[in-house]
Order: C-alpha cells, then structure tokens, then sequence
C-alpha cells in the first residue's frame, strides 16, 4: 500500500469518528494551551522586572533610615538620616556622583473636588536624572526653586488620574497639600510597581528646602538614593558612602551601622531568578496535562485496534504488510496530537491576549515556547501511538477474520 494511500485511510478513520477524535484531542489541546500560557504569564513577569532594572537607573543604591541604639536598647522609633548626612555626602564622599535625599510623608492632596492621601516626596532637582525619568508633561523645578522654597510640584503619572484630572490640562494649576498651595509644574513618565517596591508613579514630588520649611518642618530623611561615578563599582560606592555616614554618626569600629544600606538592582535580579524557576515549575506542570493527553490517546487507540481487529484481518489478507497497518495506525495517533497542538496554540495564544487585556497582566508570548509546546504534543502522540500500532500490525490475520 503506497504512503498516500496509508495516510488517506488513517484520515478516513479519524473523520469516521470525528467527536470520539475530538475528545481524545481534547487534553493536548488543554496541555499546550496552558503551557503557552503559563510561559508567557512568566516571560511577561520577567521582562517587567528587567524594566524595573533598567528604570532604576545606572549605577544606583539607596540608604535607608535605620534602627538606632541607646546603650543595649535598641530604639526603633529614631530616625537617623537627615539633611547633615546628606551635606556631608556632597562635601566628603568622592567617590559619588550624586546624591538625591528623600523625605516623605503621606499627606492629604486636594484638586478640584477630589481629595486623596498620596505619598510627598521632598526631595532635590537632580531626583530625575538619578531615577531616570522622563517629563511627558512641563518640567521639574531646579535647584534655584529648591534654594528660594519655591511651593512647586512634580506629579507622578499616576496621580492626574486619582485626582480626576488630565495630565497636560493640570500644569500651572494649584493643588493643596495639607491645605498649603502648590503649583504644579509637571508629570513624570510611568515607571509602575515591580517586587513589591511603593509605586512611584502614585507619588508627588516637592523641593527639598521647602518640604524641611514649610511642610514637614522637619531635617528627618527617609532615604537617599546614590549615584556612583562612571566606570566606579557599585561597591566601592557603598564603602565610601559608609565611611562618611559612620563618621557623622560616631560610629566606633566594629560597631553595628545605624543606617541600611540596599542594592535594589540585587533585589530586583534575584526576583527575576525566582520568577525563571517559577515560570519553569508553571511549565512543568501544564506539560504534564501533554502527558495525561497522551494517555488518552494510546487508550482511545487501543479501543480503536479492538474495534477494527476485522478490518486488519481483511487488509492482511488482501496484502497489507505489518509495515502498512503500523504506518497507519501510528499516522492516526499522530494526526491527533498535531491538531490538538495546533489548536492548542490558537487556544493558549487567546488565553494570553485576553489575561493582558482584560486582567493587566504582564505577558510575553515566547516563540520558542510555541515551538517546543507544538513539538512536544507531535512527540507525545509518536510515544503513546507506538504500542497501539505495534499491537494492530502484529495481530494474526486468520485470527483477525474471526474476530466477532
């Protein structure tokens, strides 16, 4: 029997019972689909830690209030960065090219007739190139408007949607925060929340000098984010930067720091390598529905053999070599798992666009994945088509034509 021919019977099989086939198919389709899925639910959470990475910008670590000491108690209510650490970061540290303080509060911002809590920021003109920010929107005040306690405010991108307004309309107009006016010069571009990191984009910027004066009232710093020079090890920059703030605070040597040093590109790429296992382990496990499908398939087969054992007689006894019955057979279970692959696709590639548009998922649908999801079903209906085949092609023909 010629290939051709072999291959139109096996599909004649298959098309004779079209919702047995269907069904069968059914669990390939679930395994690739979900594999697709579940791969680009990860590729899509590890691109949105890598511009996390990116938006953090180069060569950046932050230092962070830490718990202080009285004796052998430790007082966990006492900050100790203010702007003295800060000035004297500016004059001493060499190794540092910028250092960006961070005082903040949660304080209520009224515009129009929307009032709500929001994080303010006092901080210096140099926060957006640090942080590597854009200005879709106006401007960022300068160092001249932070010298003079100029009331201005830089929005975070978020914020002109929370207090109802559009972003372009809102500049030069005012918003209070706690009932003091202040005029917003601009919006800063998106960056969004990523490893459990405060979302900035729900963030309102002010000059430093005025939060201290007229805000706050307070030297009091939450944090300061440190850029080290070009072509400096991140490292170094942290052992400089350590060195000044232990001789501000009369660290003695051996003594424990009273402030918390973080690398948070560190954080972020050991998310990112959880997040690759993660993904690996979703994988994993969508795959296994491959091999439960895959059972199904061998099962439905062996039903098929026993149901067409008098067909193989009549083929064998018509000329039909074992090569012709085991051809066919194998076709037919591998046909099975080809177009529940393929609809598997169209299935998981659906999934996906649906769960980014409708759920504001991260997702990246990752060729590669496709491939060996598509190539993984082809495998599986091979495997699980063998001894089915194998069983029909060995079947004695004498035997066969008395089957009842």
């Amino acid at each position: 029997m010629l290939l051709g021919e072999t291959f139109a019977v096996a599909i004649s099989s298959i098309r004779s019972n079209a919702l047995r086939s269907m069904l069968t198919m059914l669990g390939i389709i679930i395994g690739v689909g979900a594999v697709i899925t579940m791969v680009a639910l990860g590729s899509g959470a590890q691109k949105a830690v890598e511009e996390r990475i990116a938006a953090l910008g180069a060569n950046v670590f932050t230092v962070f209030a830490g718990q202080g000491r009285s004796g052998a108690i430790r007082i966990t209510d006492q900050t100790v960065l203010s702007t003295d650490d800060y000035e004297a970061l500016q004059r001493d540290a060499t190794l540092l090219k910028a250092v960006v303080p961070e005082m903040q509060q949660a304080l209520q911002v009224v515009y129009g007739n929307q009032n709500r809590n929001l994080q303010i920021i006092g901080t210096t003109a140099n926060y957006t190139d640090v942080h590597n920010y854009t200005m879709p929107y106006g401007r960022m005040f300068t160092a001249g408007d932070d010298a003079s306690r100029q009331r201005y405010a830089v929005l975070g991108s978020a914020v002109p949607e929370m207090l109802g307004g559009n972003p372009a309309a809102m500049i030069h107009q005012n918003i209070l925060i706690r009932g003091i006016p202040f005029e917003i010069l601009g919006v800063l571009s998106a960056k969004g929340a990523a490893g459990g990191f405060q979302n900035p984009d729900e963030q309102i910027l002010i000059p430093l000098e005025t939060a201290q004066y007229r805000v706050f009232g307070s030297k009091r710093l939450r944090s300061m984010s440190i850029q080290v020079k070009d072509s400096v090890p991140i490292e170094q920059g942290m052992v400089d930067l350590e060195h000044v703030l232990r001789r501000e605070h009369h660290i003695r040597p051996g003594g424990e720091n009273d402030f918390t040093v973080r690398n948070q590109q560190d954080i972020l790429q050991t998310q990112q390598q959880a997040t690759q296992v993660f993904t690996t382990l979703l994988a994993s496990i969508a795959a296994v529905s491959l091999v439960v499908g895959g059972i199904g398939i061998m099962n439905i087969m062996l039903v098929s053999v026993t149901e067409r054992t008098r067909e193989i007689g009549v083929r064998k006894a018509l000329g039909a070599t074992r090569w012709n019955i085991l051809l066919q057979f194998m076709i037919e279970a591998l046909t099975l798992c080809i177009l529940g692959g393929a609809v598997g696709i169209v299935v998981g590639v659906a999934t996906t666009m649906v769960l980014a548009r409708v759920m504001q998922w991260n997702t990246l649908i990752s060729p590669a994945a496709v491939f060996v999801a598509f190539g993984f079903s082809a495998m599986v209906g091979l495997f699980f088509g063998i001894w089915p085949a194998r069983r029909a092609a060995r079947l004695d023909p004498i035997t066969a034509l008395r089957y009842e």
